[in-house]
């Protein structure tokens, strides 16, 4: 019996060592390759949040790589120090700062983010809320030639769906140039022109407001507790620390005049009204699917009856009748 025993336990460790030392797929290769990724990422993190720095105007410094990083300080300076043998990053005792290589890099990572949250807002039906976190894994994967197809794909957008500017193939990019929305005018026509989507919290606030990039809107009350403001058919209230994450400019004096826009939920039973536009605010799948319902600029749409409760509303569009709920209806921008 002991021949048998000793048969099968060298049967069992020679399965194992296989298990662990096979090229390509044992588990310590696979370990080695996951290390090695990490390191990858965690290094082009760091060009990363030294180019955010400079483009905010903020020197890094190794405490704030440390915290963006979520690593100690030490591993923050060895990182900066591989990099800099690299050639990649300026750490010689001065101010911390990127090489023309570096900078490459960085620039190639943000366009990367950027046009992959362009894809997810106009191709996918992925929640807003989540473009971020998958453009901040999918930037570090993106080659530059699967890049240049995307922008081609999309219709090279110079603005990612929160109006963050889309670096070019030659890296140059233009700030949006507005305004945190505390600081505006009181009582003057803006248009929003960007949405922080950092942090989380703050953004998927945002995006319960339903505010995005495009809509107009009139600041009406500024205090220390609250930012009050007129926008979408709604009114809307926000902590100044929120509000901020809101970036607006003056709209033209020329379109100060516009007609106000309606949406189709202000419709009432037996009205009719011409569709002027599905708004920015909705976008991927829900967008394509107005479209196919024929609710195109131009559109005549007469309100029939609603439901008991109010939601949904049935419209006559193109000789049809579609069931609209209150959510939906309120993406149709109308005219008289």
């Amino acid at each position: 019996m002991e021949p048998f025993v000793a048969l099968l336990v060298a049967g069992l460790l020679a399965l194992v060592a296989y298990w662990l030392l096979r090229p390509q797929h044992g588990l310590i290769s696979r370990w080695r390759r996951s290390r090695r990724v990490t390191e990858r990422i965690r290094r082009e993190d760091t060009l990363k949040h030294i180019h955010r720095c400079e483009m905010e105007g903020v020197p890094p410094t190794l405490h704030s790589l440390a915290g963006a990083l979520q690593i100690s300080a030490d591993q923050a300076a060895q990182l900066l120090s591989e990099l800099q043998s690299d050639e990649l990053v300026l750490a010689d005792g001065g101010p911390i700062g990127l090489t023309p290589a570096g900078r490459q890099t960085a620039l190639h990572l943000l366009r990367a983010h950027r046009l992959w949250e362009s894809h997810l807002a106009s191709e996918t039906g992925v929640p807003e809320v989540e473009w971020h976190e998958q453009a901040d894994d999918a930037e570090h994967r993106l080659t530059p030639d699967e890049l240049h197809a995307l922008d081609a794909r999309l219709g090279y957008p110079e603005q990612d769906p929160h109006g963050d500017p889309i670096p070019t193939v030659t890296g140059s990019i233009v700030r949006h140039g507005g305004v945190p929305l505390p600081e505006a005018q009181l009582d003057l026509l803006l248009r929003i022109i960007h949405l922080e989507d950092e942090p989380e919290a703050v953004y998927a606030q945002l995006v319960a407001e339903r505010l995005h990039p495009g809509m107009e809107l009139r600041l009406i009350e500024r205090t220390p507790q609250r930012i009050r403001f007129w926008g979408g058919g709604d009114e809307h209230v926000l902590a100044p620390i929120v509000a901020a994450n809101i970036a607006v400019q003056p709209v033209p004096v020329r379109h100060e005049e516009a007609v106000p826009r309606h949406t189709l939920a202000e419709l009432r039973p037996g009205e009719s009204a011409r569709v002027a536009r599905i708004s920015p605010a909705c976008r991927g799948a829900e967008r394509r699917r107005l479209l196919d319902l024929g609710l195109l600029p131009g559109t005549e749409v007469s309100a029939e009856f609603s439901s008991p409760n109010g939601d949904p509303t049935a419209y006559l569009v193109r000789g049809a009748t579609l069931a609209l709920r209150g959510t939906q209806a309120r993406f149709i921008e109308i005219e008289s």
